[in-house]
């Protein structure tokens, strides 16, 4: 439980890091005259390199030892966050936000892996999963409240201060309790898939969020497209030939495992543009001050809060079908209930609609952490779980560069207050369809048949560990 405790203060921080930003954004927009680019660009900065490089934290961790990857990215993450708060302009504060997400690169798959091979009871893990849950609904509410204080009071610059101190607590921690541990036979490393990940995810953001100022049908915006997908057809070419590629493609033969997959990027996709379009509704279309704004996205954060810990204890007794049909029923009505009907501008439709999203996407975490890594051989544990972590950060990068895109485009020409409600409409409509491809997904990936694919998956993924044992002993 200690070693618990440690690895969700690792996910408290990069957790909580996000939320407050979200809060900080209309006033880090003023005092660096940023256009709405600039304020995905600061979201977007984080989450892509994040995305970009979990997958080679979780194998190299598994190499080279968890605890001493987890310690190495607890120090940069934690040295990165002082430097934020010191950026003198936006180009700064976004490539310093870089460094930072390379840091959070080695904390929450790699603490996810500790946590895997720490709870080796499929029960108690799926609880210990529903615990690290709780943790990032502790984050949602501790987030926009804290950080709307300290942007009110000190200023935006001190919300990455926050970091400081339950990072070197962390940092600590490991050091005396947490142990070492690696797989026996873990991945070598892969430069050639890393390098068309990293171009696969920087072209295609940068396509997105650049493309209403460039133009849709822009020279760059069409080249920037072209080479994602020159990329993606890259990746699918070339790591079924490797021996031990950075992505294992036979992991997605599994319906639960690539349903996962899927699923987080699409609930987090819309936690990032829900998120995106409530802070710069709040403060530049109501005009609240960044704690009042907080304030009114307390009821979201609550929900996610009580809810995760329940998906986690559902998940663990009856697996995660039920927890995904309430995740994709809920995320789905609140993104109608803003789309269809207007909720922010009204007091009681707005708060319902931030309850709905709050228990949605409370519902959505546990089962998602859970499928990817159960049934996996525990050697791989790393991969998958860097694999589910940058769904993830895969879906609220896409989830902040489209929405930001469209608002952009709807907002363009128009006084900004005045068009924002109809330009949001499509944004949620957007969010809604997020919603319900939770459901269907969950729905189609969690029966018998899901289940038996899993099962032989996994069979050929032990097929080679096996054979090796089976060599080292004749050999013996």
């Amino acid at each position: 439980m200690l070693v618990l405790a440690i690895c969700c203060m690792s996910l408290l921080i990069v957790s909580l890091d996000n939320t407050i930003l979200n809060v900080a954004l209309p006033s880090m927009a003023k005092d660096f005259d940023a256009t709405l680019s600039g304020m995905q660009w600061t979201i977007d900065a984080y989450t892509l390199v994040l995305a970009a490089l979990l997958m080679l934290a979780g194998s190299t961790a598994d190499r080279v030892g968890r605890r001493k990857v987890f310690q190495i990215g607890l120090i940069v993450f934690t040295a990165a966050s002082v430097a934020c708060s010191l950026a003198p302009n936006l180009e700064a504060l976004v490539a310093f936000r870089m460094v930072q997400a390379v840091g959070g690169s080695m904390l929450n798959p790699v603490a996810m892996s500790i946590i895997t091979n720490t709870f080796t009871d499929p029960r108690e893990r799926a609880r210990a999963i529903g615990v690290w849950g709780g943790v990032v609904g502790i984050s949602m509410a501790a987030g926009p409240l804290v950080g709307g204080l300290l942007v009110d009071s000190v200023g935006w610059r001190s919300i990455f201060w926050v970091n400081l101190p339950v990072g070197l607590a962390a940092l600590l921690l490991t050091v005396r309790y947490v142990p070492e541990s690696r797989a026996p036979r873990a991945r070598r490393p892969d430069p050639v898939g890393q390098l068309l990940v990293i171009t696969l995810l920087g072209s295609l953001t940068y396509a997105i969020i650049e493309a209403p100022d460039a133009g849709w049908t822009s020279g760059r915006t069409i080249a920037f497209a072209a080479l994602a997908v020159a990329s993606l057809a890259g990746l699918l070419y070339y790591e079924p030939r490797r021996a031990e590629p950075l992505i294992d493609l036979r992991f997605f033969r599994s319906a639960p495992f690539s349903g996962a997959t899927v699923i987080a990027i699409c609930g987090f996709a819309a936690l990032g543009g829900f998120l995106f379009l409530s802070t710069l509704y709040l403060q530049d279309v109501r005009g609240l001050d960044a704690l009042h704004a907080g304030l009114w996205m307390l009821p979201m954060a609550a929900m996610t809060l009580v809810c995760a810990p329940l998906s986690g204890r559902l998940v663990g007794n009856r697996g995660p079908r039920l927890p995904l049909l309430v995740a994709g029923v809920m995320m789905t009505a609140s993104g109608v209930l803003f789309a269809a009907f207007d909720a922010e501008t009204s007091n009681v439709t707005l708060f319902v609609g931030y309850v709905l999203f709050g228990i949605g996407f409370g519902f959505v975490n546990a089962p998602i952490t859970n499928t990817a890594v159960s049934g996996m051989p525990r050697t791989q544990a790393g991969v998958a779980a860097a694999v589910a972590s940058t769904s993830r950060q895969i879906g609220q990068t896409l989830g902040v560069a489209v929405i930001g895109a469209v608002l952009a485009s709807g907002v363009a020409g128009s006084s900004y207050a005045d068009a924002f409600v109809g330009a949001s409409r499509t944004c949620w409509w957007i969010i809604a369809g997020c919603g319900l491809a939770v459901l269907l997904l969950g729905a189609l990936t969690s029966g018998r048949w899901a289940r038996g694919t899993a099962r032989r998956t996994a069979e050929r993924l032990s097929e080679p560990e096996v054979r090796a044992d089976a060599d080292l002993t004749s050999s013996g």
